[in-house]
């Protein structure tokens, strides 16, 4: 799976945002799994991969919150 980039991830709904998450911390589960139970790992380095990607996910969907909340401010 390539990749996540924050500016691809900015063109997302916040519904497909979730939907993303979701993805991801499942997809965590299983490997964090396969690696305790001592299944053989395609690549090591795909737990922190899919960390970050996490973690830019949650970056996007924070980032719309304010966009949102900043709205409301300047309209009160």
């Amino acid at each position: 799976m390539p990749r996540l980039r924050a500016s691809d991830l900015r063109g997302l709904s916040m519904e497909e945002l979730r939907l993303r998450l979701e993805e991801l911390r499942e997809e965590l589960v299983k490997v964090k799994a396969a690696a305790a139970t001592g299944g053989s790992m395609e690549n090591p380095a795909r737990i922190g991969q899919i960390k970050k990607d996490i973690a830019r996910v949650l970056t996007v969907m924070r980032e719309n919150e304010l966009k949102i909340l900043r709205g409301k401010e300047e309209h009160a």
